[in-house]
Parts: C-alpha cells; sequence; structure tokens
C-alpha cells in the first residue's frame, strides 16, 4: 500500500502556489487596463487627430484570452466556478464530499485535454511561423504560449487539488473535502463580503 503523502508537505505546496496563483491574476488584471489604456488612446488620437495606434483591437483580445487563463487556477483556489446545485444541498454531506471530489476529476480531464491541444496550437504556430494576419503582423505563438501557460498552470492547480482532496477522503476529513473542492456556502460568502466591507471602511477612516 502506498503511503499518504505528508499533509504539511501538501500544505507548503498549497500555500505556494495559491501566491503564485493570486500573482498571476493580478498579471492579468494589469494587462486588461493596459489594454483598457491603449483603446481609450486609440479612440482619443482617432477623435481629434485623425491617427490610430493600429492594433489596439488586436492587443486586446490577445490580452482578454491570456488573463482569462491565467486567472482560471485562482478561480478553482477561490471555488468561485459557476456549480449546479439543485440537488446538491439535499444530499448528505458524505455523498457531496465524494461528488465534490468526482467533480475535480472530471475538470481535471478536461482542463488536462485542454492543455495538451493549447500547447500544440502554440507548437504548431511556432513551427510555421505562423503571423496574425493584421497590421501587426503578431507571431501568433507568443499570445498563444503565454495562454497556454494558463490552462497548464490550471491543470498543476487541479491536481494538487486532487491530491489533497484524495487524501482529505480517504482519512475521512470531510470538512478539508468541502473546503479544498466544495460549494463555497452562504456564511462564507457572507463573511468575505463583511470582511471586504470592513476592508472598505478601516481604508476610507484612515
Amino acid at each position: 500500500m502506498a503511503p499518504v503523502p505528508s499533509t504539511k508537505v501538501l500544505e507548503r505546496i498549497w500555500h505556494w502556489v495559491e501566491k503564485l496563483s493570486r500573482i498571476a491574476v493580478w498579471v492579468g488584471g494589469a494587462l486588461m487596463i493596459a489594454s483598457v489604456f491603449l483603446i481609450c488612446i486609440d479612440v482619443v488620437t482617432r477623435k481629434f487627430f485623425e491617427l490610430s495606434t493600429n492594433g489596439s483591437n488586436e492587443l486586446s483580445g490577445y490580452a482578454f484570452a491570456i488573463s482569462t487563463s491565467w486567472a482560471l487556477g485562482f478561480t478553482m483556489l477561490q471555488r468561485v466556478n459557476v456549480r449546479v446545485d439543485v440537488l446538491y444541498r439535499l444530499l448528505p454531506v458524505r455523498v457531496t464530499a465524494l461528488l465534490d471530489w468526482l467533480a475535480v476529476v472530471v475538470m481535471g480531464i478536461f482542463v488536462g485535454y485542454l492543455s495538451y491541444y493549447g500547447v500544440q496550437v502554440a507548437q504548431t504556430s511556432w513551427v510555421r511561423d505562423a503571423a496574425a494576419n493584421t497590421t501587426l503582423g503578431t507571431p501568433l505563438w507568443i499570445p498563444q504560449s503565454l495562454w497556454a501557460v494558463g490552462l497548464l498552470w490550471m491543470s498543476v492547480v487541479l491536481v494538487l487539488m486532487l491530491i489533497r482532496a484524495s487524501v482529505a477522503l480517504v482519512t475521512g476529513n470531510i470538512p478539508l473535502v468541502k473546503t479544498l473542492a466544495g460549494q463555497r456556502s452562504s456564511e462564507e460568502e457572507a463573511k468575505e463580503e463583511a470582511e471586504a466591507g470592513e476592508r472598505l471602511v478601516k481604508g476610507d477612516a484612515a
């Protein structure tokens, strides 16, 4: 029988994965802000100077795709992905924990395939030296690779989540399974909103 991975090691890895996922979200957000700024400049120059930056739409499309994929891992860690819970809340806790674990497995399979083909697309563009049919002529492997990195990172997140959830399920730690992969409860959402409001009030007071 294979030994159960050390929970302390998994917790340390989990901590770093959460930290890196948060950084990825900030980077994705910065890309979106930069693209909005570029579009605003394009609109102003077109309106008043009859000039165009040429490529703001193209670059903003790349930014949207990259920022979206880079945010997927953090979305899973925060459990804010959409879940259908028509029957979920009516089932026993242990059954829902098993369903939570199964949901991670299915999501992992889906994202694994998506990551594989995402990498294949970027690799094909690199080999064929493909470029966008636009004024900028952007080498497609650049945005495609950055997009694929986000998918690969989500795969890493899901693998770690599956390992921790599996250990917790085997050892009977149902609360940990719910914390890792379960649906966010109304109490958790209310607590988060209250904490956000408290930070906002303290910020205004300062």
